[in-house]
């Protein structure tokens, strides 16, 4: 996935959460997102399920609620993220 598409979901899932009707819950389940700069992104309550996210920035990111099933974040940069009522999460120190 590139930036522009990544841009796109979350713009999407913005107007999702804010319930607007041309909006859409962000599903970036099993998405190839190694490296991304998802930094201060608000991913509250989207798909991110056996995402690959190795390496990415998601510092200040809301995932509140975000459903996190085999997402893989080793190395992600996680600082500040909120991750508070995130299921399927399990931390991986390897």
């Amino acid at each position: 996935m590139n930036a522009k598409e990544i841009k796109n979901v979350l713009a999407l899932h913005i107007k999702w959460l804010s319930k607007e009707p041309t909006g859409a819950r962000a599903d970036l389940s099993g998405a190839y997102l190694r490296g991304a700069d998802l930094c201060l992104a608000d991913l509250g309550d989207a798909n991110l399920s056996g995402a690959y996210l190795r390496g990415a920035d998601l510092s200040g990111a809301n995932l509140r609620g975000a459903y996190l099933r085999e997402a893989d974040l080793r190395g992600a940069d996680l600082s500040g993220a909120n991750l508070s009522g995130t299921t399927g999460y399990t931390p991986i120190d390897k």
